[in-house]
């Protein structure tokens, strides 16, 4: 599946068909900041994804610290993830969204791995990420791709080294 899975640094060429996937396929709660608009996919909700997103085009070294990659699977713009960095040198803090057609296909363990070798390539030494244990699916992709799992309450942090081998899908 990974070689199936290719990120593509979000910029103006791909804001709009991830924002078309987002729209069709995902609630804007779990796909971008909170920000005060009227409820659903309102233009002034469409509006802040594109901002949300345009604001991280400088990458690593920009003022966000944050590299956000569109997922394409088979050409097709499926979601995003992404990679920011912490105060912690050499750590990078990730989250991912899909498309509801896109999940459980595996293609979330093969974008996770796909960041883990960028951000690999970026030297960085590890990758974390916060999130609830009611998101099985994000908790399994991290579990699937080597992450160390720490549970505190209702919140489960991540936590990848990327000199380990990730586990055999």
């Amino acid at each position: 599946m990974r070689g199936a899975v290719r990120l593509e640094p979000v910029d103006e060429r791909n804001l709009e068909p991830l924002l078309s996937v987002a729209v069709a396929e995902a609630e804007p709660d779990d796909v971008m900041p909170p920000v005060e608009a009227p409820a659903g996919w309102s233009a002034a909700r469409r509006e802040a994804f594109r901002e949300f997103h345009r604001a991280s085009f400088a990458g690593l070294d920009g003022p966000t610290r944050t590299l956000m990659y569109a997922i394409l699977a088979g050409g097709e713009v499926v979601g995003m993830v992404r990679m920011s960095r912490c105060d912690e040198p050499g750590v990078v803090e990730t989250g991912m969204w899909l498309g509801r057609s896109a999940r459980g296909q595996g293609l979330g363990v093969a974008a996770l791995r796909e960041l883990m070798d960028a951000a690999a390539a970026a030297g960085m030494q590890a990758v974390v990420a916060d999130t609830t244990r009611d998101n099985a699916g994000a908790v399994e992709v991290l579990r699937k791709c080597g992450a160390k799992l720490l549970e505190n309450g209702d919140r489960v942090h991540a936590e990848i080294c990327l000199d380990a081998t990730p586990p055999a899908l």
